[in-house]
């Protein structure tokens, strides 16, 4: 179970464990985390889509739209922590470096919050 505490480093990810936290988000049962890679250039290669779903499972691609531009998508359930999100957000980063991607967001339903 996540530590609740006035430890969580004063970043994105911190601020929004913490915003989770005050709303009475259930810290104790795992969750449904969202995460995004952003590419420099849409739509992404397909080499880095492959790479993603052999780490990660199911990848969605989501173009760009008035509402911005494309990302992908994947999943990551089980408990939700600070170490936990940015570590997966470090790996799919350096995982797809190479193809001009980068994992800066996620975000859990059931409490609506995304970092950044």
């Amino acid at each position: 179970m996540e530590q609740i505490s006035a430890d969580w480093p004063d970043d994105a990810d911190g601020g929004v464990l913490r915003s989770l936290h005050q709303e009475g988000f259930d810290f104790s049962k795992p969750h449904e985390v969202d995460y995004n890679i952003d590419f420099k250039d849409w739509p992404p290669p397909l080499e880095a889509i492959e790479v993603l779903r052999s780490i990660y499972g199911v990848v969605e691609l989501v173009g760009p739209s008035d509402l911005g531009a494309g990302y992908a998508e994947f999943k990551v359930f089980g408990p939700l922590s600070y170490e936990g999100v940015t570590s997966i957000q470090r790996n799919a980063s350096a995982a797809m470096a190479p193809f001009g991607g980068v994992c800066e967001t996620w975000g859990v339903w059931g409490g609506s919050h995304h970092a950044p």
